[in-house]
């Protein structure tokens, strides 16, 4: 939704006795928008959507791969808006990119693990409904933010904590994750334990490692101080020890949430695009 624009017209300069209007400022650059949302789930009165980014010209007959990004809010706030930029930044490189919604304690008054359980919903959405959506069911990443890169790495680790009556024969499972400062250790020390106590092994994804886990990227800041950079090592080194792809990429003195587009001068997100499409390209998600 593009910002409202207001023209001002400044006072007149007095030049060679005739007047020159200063010229109005340039438009600032529309935002991204979705092409689409689509309900992916109800629960009573909860609608929840996904906000579709596609390629230009994209049909439904393509196979595409596809990408789903969950905000981060700490599992209380967050808005879906904040993956746009990155949405829209893969879908002009022909991924399908989606920012799902999911429940948070502010709105709907939810713990974590109601997070997981939308985070896992929204996935099998996409990968059953992979044909109407022009997408590559085999091909289908997670991603996320914070609280939203631990619903992204709690598709692709955690086995249980499944909506009722949801059909698990559909795998929720991504081909890739993609996660920004993710709260992933959720034990003791680790973030949100005090909100788990001992459930933690249910939902923390440090603790459902296994070899189905899927190649990941991870981006942290060496000041974060809700993730030590010794979290982020221990997931990396987990993972390497199955013979997993993972990649730490660790930016030297940010804090958390440094990634975001509207962060600093913007060089640290464009850095995460660069790193992001790299590692994508790596494990084939993308193909040139």
């Amino acid at each position: 939704m593009s910002s409202a624009i207001t023209l001002a017209f400044c006072i007149a300069l007095q030049v060679s006795g005739t007047e020159e209007p200063v010229k109005p400022k340039a438009k600032a650059p529309a935002k991204p928008m979705p092409t689409k949302q689509i309900q992916f789930k109800q629960v009573g009165d909860v609608k929840l959507h996904l906000h579709v980014f596609e390629p230009k010209g994209h049909k439904a007959e393509a196979r595409r791969p596809a990408i789903v990004f969950f905000f981060g809010g700490g599992w209380v706030g967050g808005s879906p808006g904040q993956f746009y930029p990155q949405c829209q930044h893969l879908a002009d490189q022909g991924v399908i990119a989606i920012s799902a919604e999911y429940r948070v304690k502010s709105r709907n008054k939810t713990t974590p693990f109601e997070c997981v359980k939308d985070g896992k919903s929204a996935m099998r959405y996409v990968r059953s409904h992979a044909s109407k959506l022009g997408i590559d069911p085999n091909r289908i990443a997670a991603g996320g933010g914070s609280a939203g890169g631990h619903v992204a790495a709690a598709t692709g680790t955690v086995p249980g904590v499944n909506e009722e009556g949801e059909d698990t024969s559909v795998s929720c499972v991504p081909c890739a994750m993609v996660l920004f400062n993710p709260v992933y250790d959720n034990g003791p020390g680790g973030y949100g334990y005090q909100k788990l106590k001992d459930r933690y092994k249910e939902i923390s994804p440090l603790h459902n490692i296994s070899k189905k886990t899927p190649p990941t990227i991870v981006f942290l800041g060496t000041k974060d101080k809700l993730i030590p950079v010794a979290t982020g090592e221990k997931f990396r080194d987990k993972m390497k020890s199955l013979r997993i792809p993972s990649e730490l990429i660790l930016f030297k003195d940010r804090g958390h949430g440094f990634f975001n587009q509207n962060k600093g001068d913007g060089n640290d997100y464009r850095k995460t695009l660069r790193e992001m499409d790299r590692f994508l390209r790596q494990v084939r998600f993308i193909r040139d």
